[in-house]
């Protein structure tokens, strides 16, 4: 079987080069304004409507609340518990559509097991069993096959142990084990939506920042220039307010721990921590494709000025590791975490704790600007719709209606290709390109020929671009140091 590149979906920094001066002397339907998932996904949106769009960012694709998820692409579980039963079967749907038909090759089943250990209660087991049923009858009205997503069922002990052997074995009375959907990587979708976007005509400008609504600036050279378009559409999460001041956030911090999957002795599906004194409240052991877990996540709010790229206080670290050891038979040391990440979450504000706040999102029209703000990562898709349908209306703009629940994203063909399994999981059907252009691995998990293939196709401009985002080698300090020779040296 051939494999091959759309050479239309390629970003680099020549293409880059000649869409900015383009976008300097012509004008658009539509200026997209963020490039994390929303933004990416309004980008693709547009362009497949037939409009023309140019979509930027003042740093890089994936730079802010995109990269810093649990890369968990939800079933609204929570959401039907809280009685929203609308927002539960749109992630439902939504979660579908990604596992079938747009990114398959990057969402893939993943096993939950929630233990029935000594410290949960029966009355937790019984609610949580009665909330997997509910969520297996969203996949159903869905249309998720069950050849996708397996159906829940309890687990006797010593099956409890044999997929999360770190468990306490005293007093432990089984578990439940229902399905959900895992990203390999949050920001390799959101790269998937760029070149996506690219492929339909789009312009994705990285390191380009909207002074204001008229006015760009390109980061790499400091030039200034104005912008024509008919609408904006501002998708910049967290700094959204930036563009449309009148709006109300409430950013949550949500962090993250990075452990080695040999401290938990190995890890064949997801831990589901019930936090005690919650019925709503989880901490997550999530195992990942590099030997790593990730274990998440904190609700927080954040006051004061928003940063770049957040931090996990110690307290978040502390939190995370006692719930986390409360089901544990040896108690995971801070010691041995080996990296931490937190992302913000763009909450509309609204009483009381962040953990309680509308995770629903707003399209707000004003000013020739339309403004989405909220969401969450599963439902992006919706959000990219409702604010491009907005924007044609406000501008009345000439476009066919939606097409985003059909249109796969780059990598998503046939998964029997011959390439390495890691790159065939994060690459899909262009996996062997990957390989073709490198297996040599700089750190671990990752290899000379993705560095190569994320300059080359991905819009990587520098090396943090490399080892921040494409990969995630700079989740563990070690592994960044160990790559960074190789990712300056593309760069020379």
């Amino acid at each position: 079987m051939s494999h091959r590149r759309n050479p239309s979906q390629s970003l680099n920094a020549v293409r880059r080069a000649r869409e900015l001066q383009e976008l300097a002397e012509s004008e658009v339907d539509v200026l997209v304004v963020g490039l994390g998932v929303t933004g990416a996904g309004v980008a693709l949106d547009a362009a497949s409507r037939g409009l023309t769009v140019a979509a930027i960012d003042a740093h890089d694709l994936a730079f802010g609340t995109s990269r810093w998820s649990s890369k968990l692409v939800h079933g609204g579980l929570r959401y039907l518990a809280k009685g929203d039963v609308g927002i539960a079967r749109e992630s439902a749907v939504e979660r579908g559509l990604l596992m079938t038909r747009i990114a398959p090759h990057l969402v893939r089943p993943l096993p939950m097991l929630l233990p029935a250990a000594a410290g949960v209660s029966k009355s937790m087991i019984h609610l949580a069993r009665a909330g997997m049923a509910a969520g297996d009858l969203l996949r159903l009205t869905a249309g998720t096959p069950r050849g996708v997503l397996p159906k829940p069922r309890r687990l006797s002990a010593v099956e409890a142990r044999a997929i999360v052997p770190a468990l306490e074995p005293q007093g432990l009375r089984g578990g439940l084990l229902s399905w959900d959907g895992q990203l390999c990587d949050d920001a390799r979708l959101v790269t998937g939506l760029a070149r996506a976007a690219a492929g339909h005509g789009a312009r994705i400008i990285t390191r380009c920042r909207a002074v204001s609504k008229n006015q760009l600036r390109d980061e790499l050279t400091g030039s200034s220039f104005d912008i024509k378009a008919r609408v904006v559409i501002n998708a910049t999460g967290i700094w959204a307010a930036s563009l449309a001041p009148s709006l109300s956030l409430r950013p949550s911090r949500g962090s993250h721990l990075v452990l080695h999957k040999s401290v938990l002795n190995g890890l064949s599906a997801g831990l589901t921590v019930p936090v005690p004194g919650s019925t709503s409240r989880y901490v997550f052991a999530l195992p990942q494709h590099d030997e790593r877990v990730y274990v998440g996540i904190t609700d927080d709010p954040v006051d004061g000025p928003l940063p770049d790229v957040p931090v996990a206080p110690e307290q978040d670290v502390d939190f995370l590791l006692s719930v986390l050891n409360s089901v544990l038979h040896r108690p995971v040391r801070r010691d041995e975490v080996l990296g931490t990440f937190a992302g913000l979450r763009p909450l509309l504000a609204a009483p009381g704790a962040s953990a309680d706040l509308s995770r629903r999102h707003a399209v707000v029209s004003e000013d020739g600007m339309v403004t989405i703000v909220g969401g969450k990562l599963t439902t992006y898709r919706r959000m990219a719709e409702h604010a491009v349908n907005a924007a044609v209306k406000l501008a009345k703009l000439p476009a066919s209606g939606c097409v985003t629940k059909s249109l796969a994203l780059p990598g998503a063909g046939p998964s029997n290709v011959d390439a390495p399994a890691r790159l065939a999981a994060r690459y899909g059907s262009e996996a062997p390109l990957v390989a073709a252009m490198g297996t040599e691995e700089v750190a671990p998990g990752v290899t000379t020929g993705e560095l190569q293939w994320a300059v080359r196709h991905e819009g990587a401009l520098d090396e943090s671009d490399l080892l921040d985002r494409r990969t995630r080698a700079g989740l563990v300090l070690a592994d960044r140091e160990a790559a960074l020779p190789f990712a300056r040296s593309l760069f020379s």
